[in-house]
């Protein structure tokens, strides 16, 4: 900018000198005003870093330069014009910005008085073509006036418009990159969350059906020689447990790859519980199942991780409890959802260990409920579960 600014300044003061264009009577030589030209463009070269100064140094070469008679005015008012603009846009602190301008204009407007005083005082100008109304005198202040306020007005607006215009810029940048940031936050919440459902999905299903067969399996083993038909029994119950698994598994896996809300209603629900009891049975168990209350439909979300709890306390039951009998109870009150599973065994290190009692807090707390879980008083284990229900059903 500061090279296009000094030959534009260069060729104006040479065209000037050459057609005797001059503003004010005997002009310095043309070398004496080639290097005003060059003084007044240098510090242009660096008006983005030091705007302030850059302004104020311009402002008193303006000056001297109009006090040493320059050949022209054109060219050192646009200079003045940029390093006033430069001010406006560039400098970071809006009050010493806001004021220095305003201190420049009115010097300016002082050194302008000073100038017009000083014509008045001196001999006349040459009005031969003077033709208005007004004194030609008085309308040649009134122009310069007016001309001045409109340049250094719009070289304040200007500026501060600028200014405006690239903070608005940066906010919009910086929203941008915050909202950027924010969801890169939330994908990585949603995939943790992902990953946290996912574990608990495998652990349920994996967990309860491994730990019934390696039970069966050394049932079977026990019975082999004695009494081969009970083992064949148990083998197929077995078989039926695994498969059962792995049906469980494909439609775990068939979730996982469509992400669709609607596969969950092909997920395991209330209706399924009375499969949860039979194997839980092949396994030595005394089953005793109890609903109490008005049975009614609940979402699918509520009838999935209420059968994962009941399922993995069960399997805590058949892993650790060393039971022999498990009363699992389902409450439907007003409000909630409330199941609660409770054996006579010896009533530690059930859901306390691996990550069972984990995920359950994690299913129950998806949907606001509570869980309580720890020894029974007498003997046993009780695990109690209460889902809301109310909201869902408003919805």
């Amino acid at each position: 900018m500061a090279v296009i600014v000094l030959l534009c300044a260069v060729e104006v003061t040479v065209l000037v000198n050459s057609i005797g264009g001059y503003v004010f009577k005997d002009p310095p030589t043309l070398p004496v005003q080639l290097a005003w030209t060059v003084a007044l463009c240098a510090p242009l070269v660096v008006r983005r870093r030091y705007p302030l100064a850059v302004m104020l140094v311009v402002s008193a070469l303006f000056i001297a330069a109009q006090a040493n008679r320059s050949a022209d005015t054109l060219v050192p008012s646009g200079i003045l014009f940029l390093a006033i603009f430069t001010a406006g846009a560039w400098e970071q602190n809006r009050v010493v910005a806001r004021w220095s301008r305003i201190g420049v204009i009115v010097a300016m407007f002082l050194w302008l008085g000073f100038s017009l005083v000083r014509a008045l005082l001196g001999p006349k100008g040459d009005f031969e073509k003077a033709a208005g109304p007004l004194d030609p005198v008085l309308a040649s202040v009134l122009y310069g006036l007016e001309f001045n306020i409109f340049f250094f007005l719009f070289a304040y607006v200007v500026g501060e418009m600028a200014w405006s215009s690239a903070r608005r810029q940066a906010q919009l940048e910086f929203r941008a990159e915050e909202l950027r940031l924010s969801q890169e936050r939330n994908t990585a919440g949603a995939i943790a969350a992902e990953r946290l459902r996912i574990a608990r999905d495998l652990h349920d299903v994996v967990a309860h059906h491994v730990s019934v067969m390696g039970i069966q399996a050394g049932a079977a083993r026990r019975v082999l020689d004695s009494d081969p038909a009970m083992a064949r029994d148990v083998l197929q119950t077995v078989e039926q447990t695994a498969r059962t698994a792995i049906n469980e598994l494909r439609g775990l896996l068939g979730v996982l790859r469509a992400g669709t809300q609607e596969d969950l209603r092909s997920a395991p629900g209330l209706d399924d519980l009375p499969e949860l009891f039979d194997n839980a049975r092949a396994a030595g168990l005394e089953v005793s199942h109890g609903v109490y209350g008005s049975p009614r439909e609940v979402s699918s979300g509520v009838a999935l991780s209420a059968y994962r709890v009941v399922q993995e306390a069960l399997t805590n039951v058949v892993k650790h409890a060393d039971a022999q009998h498990v009363d699992v109870r389902m409450r439907f009150l007003d409000s909630a959802l409330e199941v609660e599973i409770s054996d006579d065994g010896r009533g530690r290190g059930a859901p306390g260990a691996g990550f069972g009692l984990v995920g359950m807090r994690e299913r129950v707390a998806v949907h606001g409920g509570s869980l309580e879980a720890g020894p029974r008083r007498d003997a046993g284990y009780l695990v109690r579960v209460s889902l809301p229900t109310a909201s869902e059903e408003k919805a």
